[in-house]
């Protein structure tokens, strides 16, 4: 369990939302984040990403994907509890593909909701990351 209070005034926090594990733009959105690791570190961020898959299907897909350092979190059960919270459920029952950038207070800085099938442009979520740090 991972609470946003855990990083309240010590990180802050990037949640990228997927649809769906195995999905292709997905498969390559989250690989992607390893290759900057770094910016994340520069503007003392986290990054956790949520998927409404369940664990057994997480780990296989994370494992074929390689080491990722940052959590996957699993919104299997109750089913989009927290997708939903953050608005971002979509009625088929996957998240939307999106980014918020949360600050140190808790404060959520920027929103994206990005096109499903689009893996969103990492310059963005730098620039938003800048502003925050």
């Amino acid at each position: 369990m991972i609470s946003l209070k855990d990083y309240r005034g010590k990180k802050n926090v990037v949640i990228s939302f997927v649809p769906a594990a195995w999905t292709p733009v997905c498969s390559d959105q989250w690989p992607g984040y390893n290759i900057v690791k770094d910016i994340f570190e520069i503007h003392d961020a986290v990054l956790l990403g949520i998927t409404v898959d369940n664990i057994p299907t997480l780990y296989s897909w994370t494992n074929q994907m390689g080491k990722l350092w940052f959590e996957v979190l699993s919104d299997f059960w109750p089913h989009g509890a927290v997708a939903e919270k953050f608005g971002v459920l979509r009625s088929d029952g996957v998240a939307e593909r999106a980014l918020f950038v949360i600050d140190k207070k808790g404060i959520t800085r920027y929103i994206d909701v990005h096109n499903i099938n689009q893996r969103p442009p990492l310059e963005i979520l730098v620039r938003e990351l800048e502003k925050v740090h």
